[in-house]
């Protein structure tokens, strides 16, 4: 039987090839897609969350993980596909309009993929028209913004109200994070939530999409 445990705790421990091995050796028996994403690659990242907030893991460990999270999902995405297994959510991430600052972005994006999110991830630089075209082409739910620079954080605002000029604001959720970035500042800008690292960044999704 194909130990799905063992697939979590190579996931946490960051051993990508285990990690592929595993998931393959579980859809090689038969295993349920959706058995070994959640029992696997979401359960593992759960874990790694966990420590990331009790400072038991610090990013380098969490990058490591979810590399090895990516490698086990490479082999079981085409399989959730074919089985029509639906992401939680999907996500437009971005870091915004004229912020090229991508490490943390990354993370969340990472994160939030092993928390069972869709992920469509635009990159940096992301204008607020490209963040109102991924949610009309790509049907996201939640947009979530980064931004790194002070200069920057006014270009959140803009994509909030690009979401409202475009209609598109009441069938979305808004998240932001970032150094400079407050609860405040969100509540201001009428974002629906901030997150201050990444494990809470997927809280916080769950959160807004009632999961």
């Amino acid at each position: 039987m194909a130990d799905l445990q063992a697939l979590a705790e190579a996931v946490i421990n960051g051993r990508k090839d285990e990690a592929e091995q595993l998931a393959q050796a579980a859809i090689d028996e038969g295993v349920d897609p959706a058995a070994i994403l959640n029992q696997g690659l979401i359960a593992g990242m759960s874990v790694v969350g966990e420590k990331f907030k009790n400072n038991e893991f610090y990013v380098p460990e969490v990058l490591i993980a979810a590399r090895a999270m990516k490698t086990a999902m490479e082999k079981l995405r085409p399989l959730l596909v074919a089985g029509g297994v639906q992401p939680v959510a999907k996500v437009v991430i971005g870091t915004v309009k004229g912020d090229l600052h991508d490490i943390g972005k990354n993370l969340v994006a990472m994160m939030l993929e092993g928390g069972g999110f869709g992920i469509i991830d635009r990159g940096v630089d992301v204008a607020p028209e490209a963040f109102v075209a991924a949610v009309n082409e790509e049907g996201a739910n939640i947009v979530a913004m980064s931004a790194l620079l002070t200069t920057t954080m006014p270009s959140m605002k803009d994509t909030v109200d690009a979401l409202v000029k475009a209609g598109v604001r009441d069938r979305v959720k808004v998240m932001i994070g970032g150094a400079p970035l407050t609860q405040n500042y969100a509540d201001e800008i009428g974002a629906d939530g901030y997150a201050p690292d990444a494990a809470s960044a997927v809280d916080m999704a769950r959160q807004l999409v009632g999961v």
